[in-house]
């Protein structure tokens, strides 16, 4: 990226140089041109290591989260991320209701706005409508029953004569 400047009867071109970095495997910092050791797993995998230190923290596998130096227990730790970062505001959730399968919304929220004497009264004829109704269905059973003709019972003798005989094959 190339910008001019302009100067008294003379141009100058000046360019910002872009550096390309590695991270170190183990604590995450930037390894420059010229720095740090590649190292390759037994997998094939290659990995950027920018000290001494943390190639043989590496092989001794230790974990870098839990080493107070490192990026990685930095950022567990949640160190040095409020310079520029405002926190977060969170919004409150506003409660919306919706209708239910055979019920609008407007007759939920006139349910809700009901007193509750009105409410305990409705549910109180309820009771009574299902309890008539028991009792109806528990009449009719009764009639039923009585205008059925009695049948003599018979005592059943059991399949198997031989009370010692356990299950198994029948021949």
């Amino acid at each position: 990226q190339r910008v001019a400047k302009v100067g008294p009867a003379r141009r100058l071109w000046s360019s910002k140089m872009v550096v390309k970095y590695d991270k170190c495997a183990f604590s995450e910092f930037n390894i420059f041109p010229g720095h740090g050791m590649k190292m390759v797993r037994r997998d094939g995998t290659p990995l950027m290591v920018i000290t001494r230190k943390c190639k043989s923290l590496m092989n001794q596998r230790k974990k870098p989260a839990k080493l107070v130096w490192t990026q990685r227990w930095r950022i567990m730790n949640k160190k040095g991320l409020n310079e520029g970062v405002a926190k977060k505001r969170t919004r409150r959730v506003v409660k919306v209701q919706r209708a239910i399968v055979g019920t609008s919304a407007e007759d939920i929220k006139k349910l809700r706005t009901q007193k509750p004497e009105i409410r305990s009264a409705q549910r109180e004829a309820a009771m009574r409508e299902v309890k008539e109704r028991a009792k109806e269905k528990k009449a009719a059973k009764q009639k039923a029953k009585a205008s059925q003709p009695k049948q003599s019972k018979q005592m059943k003798q059991p399949k198997g004569g031989n009370k010692n005989a356990r299950g198994g094959k029948r021949l």
